[in-house]
């Protein structure tokens, strides 16, 4: 039994040639994937940075804070918990947040230029 299906009549049975090295780093160096570069940057670099430093504040209040962290805010819920449970509320309002501004700004962009790399062969 052969897992390979035939090539489509009128067809050579080889892929077509990818986009060659010079015309990938002809699209590298346009502005076009300059701004989308940028465009994903301004938005990662400084999220990734907030939540790094979100981070090692509950990390090091739990080390060096455990009067304050172990306040009850009502019932048996402390801070610590409430800081710790808003750690996964921040990643998943990132992600969510990411999702979005890639559907709006990347997608569109990076569908362009693939176009183009694909249309150029």
């Amino acid at each position: 039994m052969t897992t390979e299906a035939a090539p489509p009549p009128g067809s050579t049975g080889t892929p077509p040639a990818g986009p060659t090295a010079e015309e990938f780093v002809s699209v590298q160096q346009s502005p076009e994937f300059a701004e989308l570069r940028r465009s994903y940057r301004s938005f990662a670099f400084p999220l990734t940075v907030a939540f790094i430093a979100w981070y090692l504040l509950y990390v090091l209040l739990s080390n060096y804070a455990g009067g304050f962290m172990g306040t009850k805010l009502f019932g048996n819920i402390n801070v610590a918990l409430v800081l710790g449970l808003a750690q996964f509320a921040t990643t998943f309002l990132i992600a969510w947040l990411y999702a979005r501004h890639a559907a709006a700004r990347l997608d569109p962009r990076a569908a362009a230029i693939k176009a183009r790399m694909e249309g150029s062969e």
